[in-house]
């Protein structure tokens, strides 16, 4: 052990003088440039929109088994494995992170009045802030007949 930290120590001592020698020091180096060191260190663990959406057969996330699901990362750029990233970033933005603005339904839709509810669930990170959706639809005509794209997969 001795030997390895005489040998780091020998290593250090001439990199010194070689910047000594060279007159270059730590404090007349020149500083890295601001925009390549911004894009070298994330300023957070967490994408900022990121999240897991998922469909299932029940009347709620507790009750139902997840038939379908899928993830939706909409910073810097939309993607996923969501069928249309793009157009359901779009639509959350225009919504604010809304869900319920998602889901309007469409004018001049019949569905019948059958109960067999289906689940839809968003989890995750919307705009830097925690995110926990759920909604349930009467029957699958009723989910089919909201507007938009964020649970269309």
């Amino acid at each position: 052990m001795r030997y390895i930290t005489g040998g780091f120590a020998l290593g250090a001592a001439l990199a010194l003088g070689g910047l000594v020698a060279a007159g270059t020091t730590a404090a007349n180096a020149a500083p890295a440039p601001a925009a390549q060191t911004q894009s070298l260190f994330p300023t957070s663990l967490f994408a900022p929109s990121s999240l897991v959406l998922t469909v299932g057969q029940g009347e709620n996330r507790d009750s139902s088994g997840v038939q379908r699901a899928v993830t939706l990362t909409c910073m810097p750029k939309a993607s996923g494995s969501h069928p249309d990233a793009r157009s359901a970033c779009d639509q959350l933005r225009a919504a604010d992170g809304d869900f319920d603005k998602t889901i309007a339904f469409k004018a001049d839709t019949f569905c019948t009045k059958e109960w067999n509810p289906i689940v839809v669930t968003a989890e995750g990170v919307w705009q830097g802030k925690r995110v926990s959706y759920e909604h349930t639809f009467a029957n699958p005509c009723m989910k089919r007949a909201s507007q938009g794209t964020v649970f269309e997969f």
